[in-house]
Order: C-alpha cells, then structure tokens, then sequence
C-alpha cells in the first residue's frame, strides 16, 4: 500500500488513479475530510505537520512506500510569520521521512519542480545533473532546492531511497491553479466558456512564442507511478515532464481544431529561446513515454470541462 500525502490533490489524484491501474491499493493523507469512490483508497484526515498522524497512518495500514505530494513551503507567504511558516515547510517533510524510517519504508518519492532550474542560461535540454545555482526567483523552488539537498542527505544517513521528481508545467483536470504561472489553462477554460483569457495573474505578458516544457497531468501521474513501482531506480533525481518545449502557439491552434471562433489568440513578440526538460532518465529506468501530446491533452481538458467540471 502507497501512502500519498496530498493525494486528492491535483497532481495526487491522477497519481493514484495510475497507482490503481497498477494494481496498488492507496490511503491518502488529506488536510480537509474527504472520501474516494474506489475500495482499494482509504482517505485519512491529516497534516504532514503532524507526526502524531503520520505515524498513527503508518500503525494503521501497511505502508510499502510514500509518495509525497502535498506541498512543502511557505505559500502563500505569510509576511507576518516567515519564519514559523519555512519551520512548518521543513517539518513537514521531516516528519514524512520519520514516518518512512519507523515503518520500513524502502522508497518515498518527493515532489520537485522545474523551477529549480531557474538560473540556468543553457537553451535546450536541461538534464538532472547540471549544475543549479544557488539562488531562486520564488519561494517554491528555493524550498524545492533545499528539499532536494536535505534528500540527499537523509537518504545518506538512513538508508532510505529518497527519490526527488522534478515535475514540469503539469496542466489538465483539476488545476487549480489557472493563469499562474503559464497561460495554457487559461486559454482553455477562457475558449470553454466563450470569452477572452484573463492573463492578468502571470508573471510577464503572455507571446504566441512562448515556450515551456508542458504535461499533461495524467501523463504525470503515470511517471510518478512508474517511478515508484519500479524494480530499480538507477538516480536520485528524475525530470517528470514531456521532454519537449510547447508554445502557446501550438495550444491555441489545438483549441481552435476543436472550438472554431474561439477568442483565444496572443500577440507575438515573445523570446526566440526554448528549453525543455530531459526524460531521458525516466525513460530509460521506467519505459515513460508521454501518451498525450498537444493536440490530444487540449481535447481531454475542454471535454472534461464541458462535462460540468469547475477545473
């Protein structure tokens, strides 16, 4: 059984439905009360900031391993209390890997994100074993980055196989997120709903030519299975994306194939420049290979929305 600590969440949930279709059974760790439909997923109610919980969890069920979902970081920030808000973050995750320790746990999977890339001035394929630098535009990947470094230790000191997935622009059912950090959400439930996107919450203005690494969530999902059920993982350290760099471009002509006259189009004049993230590790230990390319995802995501689904 698989523990995944916010594992009704937006990346969680379609993780453990690729755990299930794997033949895993879950219980999930949630904030709020909630239930799951399928008998092989038992929901607690908990917080990673519990230890008390997690390790009532651990006495409770027979956890084989944990893949670590829920957010670890102080956002949204809090000015008023910095300092007990980054405690909180790395309790949490502390108390994730204590609860493996006294359960036996071979391996916890931990979520990373792109954004710990920030910095690096390389076009292409960024690849796990490039050099980070140490600074961080954002308060996520500047804890994702120490995340990443307190892995390396413990795994060290306990033993554990603490893996760190570096997930890319995950986008699809259940983003919660909208417009916050790229524009393709966005456009999608802008052209659903018949009206102009609202880009007003990202970073930079939005260009046709901008770029990023994008997946599909479910194609997520089913890399953070794989990763956690394989036999033998060769690394620490995997990027979880769809290995090639999306424009907005190509998700606004997606859009308009399925919804002709929809007001979705963006200036150009965005930077030439494109990365993307390797999977070339993922591959190789897994066999992941995307399954939902541009086309495929945007007419999974506004069938999904024009079935009544709020995200």
């Amino acid at each position: 059984m698989i523990l995944v600590t916010g594992g009704m969440g937006f990346i969680g949930s379609h993780t453990v439905q690729a755990l299930l279709d794997l033949g895993e059974s879950c219980v999930l760790l949630q904030r709020r009360p909630a239930e799951h439909a399928d008998e092989r997923v038992t929901v607690e109610q908990g917080d990673i900031t519990d230890l008390d919980a997690l390790l009532g969890i651990g006495a409770r069920h027979e956890i084989t391993g944990i893949v670590h979902l829920a957010h670890s970081g102080p956002w949204p920030p809090d000015p008023d209390r910095p300092v007990e808000q980054a405690r909180g973050a790395l309790n949490g995750l502390l108390n994730v890997m204590r609860a493996a320790q006294d359960r036996g746990v071979r391996r916890v999977g931990v979520a990373s994100t792109i954004g710990v890339y920030s910095g690096i001035t390389a076009r292409g394929a960024l690849r796990e074993d490039m050099p980070l630098p140490m600074s961080a535009p954002h308060s996520i990947p500047t804890f994702k980055k120490i995340g990443e470094l307190l892995n390396g230790h413990l795994a060290d000191a306990t033993g554990i196989e603490i893996v760190n997935y570096r997930i890319s622009g995950t986008w699809g059912p259940r983003d919660p997120h909208g417009a916050l950090f790229f524009a393709a959400p966005e456009l999608v439930h802008a052209a659903v709903q018949g009206r102009e996107p609202d880009l007003s919450t990202l970073l930079a203005p939005a260009h046709a030519e901008d770029a990023l690494d994008l997946c599909y969530v479910k194609d997520t999902g089913r890399a953070i299975a794989l990763l956690q059920l394989a036999d033998h993982l060769n690394h620490r350290t995997y990027n979880v994306a769809s290995g090639r760099a999306t424009t907005n471009a190509e998700i606004i002509a997606s859009i308009e194939q399925v919804i002709p006259g929809a007001r979705v189009g963006l200036p150009t004049g965005g930077p030439a420049g494109r990365s993307h993230l390797d999977i070339g590790r993922l591959h190789e230990d897994t066999g992941f290979k995307p399954e939902y390319d541009t086309a495929r995802a945007v007419t999974d995501y506004i069938a999904w929305l024009r079935a009544g689904n709020e995200h």
